[in-house]
C-alpha cells in the first residue's frame, strides 16, 4: 500500500548533514518526495511510497548523521499522489 507524509523535525537538524542523511535514506528506500531547511532551525520531509519503506525511512529520521541530536518528529498523514518523483533536497 502506498502512502505518504510529511515530517516535521527540530532539534540540532541544521548544519550537521542531516538533509544529506535523509536524502540517502529516501533513496535507499525507493520513495519520492524532498527535505528542507526551515527558516525556525526545523527540517521538513515529505515522503510516498510502499508502507515498509516509509516505516524504515521514518526510524532514520530519528537517527540522524553524526552531529545530529533530533529532538522531535511530528507526522501528518498526506493523500498519496501515486506518482511520487524521486526523492531530493528542496532549497528554500
Amino acid at each position: 500500500m502506498v502512502v505518504a507524509r510529511r515530517y516535521l523535525i527540530s532539534g540540532r537538524v541544521q548544519g550537521v548533514g542531516y538533509r544529506f542523511f535523509i536524502l540517502e535514506a529516501g533513496a535507499r528506500e525507493g520513495l519520492g518526495g524532498f527535505v528542507r531547511n526551515l527558516e525556525d532551525g526545523r527540517v521538513e520531509a515529505q515522503a510516498e511510497g510502499e508502507q515498509t519503506a516509509l516505516d524504515r525511512f521514518e526510524r532514520a529520521l530519528y537517527q540522524g548523521p553524526p552531529g545530529a541530536r533530533v529532538e522531535h518528529v511530528g507526522v501528518e498523514d498526506l493523500i498519496p499522489t501515486g506518482h511520487p518523483p524521486t526523492f531530493r533536497i528542496n532549497i528554500t
